[in-house]
């Protein structure tokens, strides 16, 4: 491979890196134009086509516009965002809501860079609740998590305990997908947290499973690995009354596809989850044997 070949790739490589990894636009923009002289000095040559647009010399206080963030995705600071946040998740009584909320809440720079919003799939009415991480590409395009091929082994995995799509209900904790697939930071998981909080209060499962770290981590607020937190039963509080869902963590399955030595574990974790919806099924019944019904009834 040739050395020009190569410095290709490399750019190749950083431009995924930090996420510019497909096309969005529905026309391409000059960058050369929005470039001063002394910047486009350092472009080399061989990488500015031939007829480009002549460099225009942005004003000091006023940088080119087709480079600005548009002011409806501007970053809200951190306690405002909060803030907003927590009122907005509040104030959702249906999952339509939470959707237009989440829609609307413009503290996340990810909504910038997104180019759906990926807010669940599934039976609303399910009792088990599987919450991840954050979308993929693939679900980023349709608008659907987990529909990628991790998506696709999870879809396995629910078979393998005699689950599908119309038995659970499916979400992350962030909504959009952040550039190049990252892993979201500790302050979009707080903004975030509002409203998979309301998120879970609304569908108000009878159990949950957290996939991967960074769901388990949120929410059982631990610092321990999810290699120590998988197969580990924890409660979820339900709002406004003294029981809890019970909450298990396992395995991403985007961590599966890449250490498959791995699925011993996750097939053990299934088997737990399918037991404990047996007994919680069964729990209701067993109440109802105890209760004689008293006579003339």
């Amino acid at each position: 491979m040739t050395e020009d070949r190569l410095q290709d790739a490399a750019a190749l490589a950083w431009l995924i890196a930090v996420g510019a990894d497909e096309a969005i636009a529905d026309e391409p923009i000059d960058r050369f134009r929005t470039l001063s002289r002394q910047d486009r000095s350092i472009v080399p040559a061989r990488l500015i086509p031939a007829g480009a647009s002549p460099p225009v010399e942005p004003t000091p206080d006023v940088p080119p516009t087709d480079l600005q963030v548009p002011a409806q995705i501007q970053p809200l600071g951190t306690p405002q965002a909060a803030a907003t946040a927590r009122e907005l998740a509040a104030g959702a009584n249906t999952l339509d809501e939470l959707k237009d909320a989440i829609a609307r809440f413009d503290g996340l720079t990810l909504k910038a860079t997104a180019t759906n919003l990926v807010f669940a799939d599934g039976n609303p009415k399910a009792r088990l609740m599987l919450i991840g991480e954050a979308p993929g590409a693939e679900e980023d395009r349709r608008g659907l998590p987990f529909v990628g091929a991790s998506g696709q082994l999870l879809d396995r995995m629910l078979a393998a305990i005699g689950h599908d799509r119309t038995s659970c209900y499916i979400t992350n904790i962030v909504n959009w997908r952040p550039p190049g697939n990252r892993k979201p930071s500790p302050a979009e998981m707080t903004l975030c947290l509002p409203f998979i909080e309301r998120h879970i209060a609304l569908i108000n499962p009878a159990l949950i499973v957290l996939l991967g770290d960074t769901a388990a981590k949120t929410l059982t607020n631990r610092n321990e690995g999810i290699t120590r937190l998988r197969g580990k039963w924890f409660t979820w509080p339900k709002p406004d009354s003294t029981d809890a869902i019970p909450v298990l963590p396992t395995f991403h399955p985007a961590y599966l596809l890449r250490s498959p030595g791995q699925k011993r574990e996750a097939w053990a974790d299934l088997l737990a989850v399918k037991r404990k919806l047996a007994e919680l099924e069964l729990q209701p019944k067993v109440l109802s044997n105890l209760v004689s019904p008293q006579d003339g009834e």
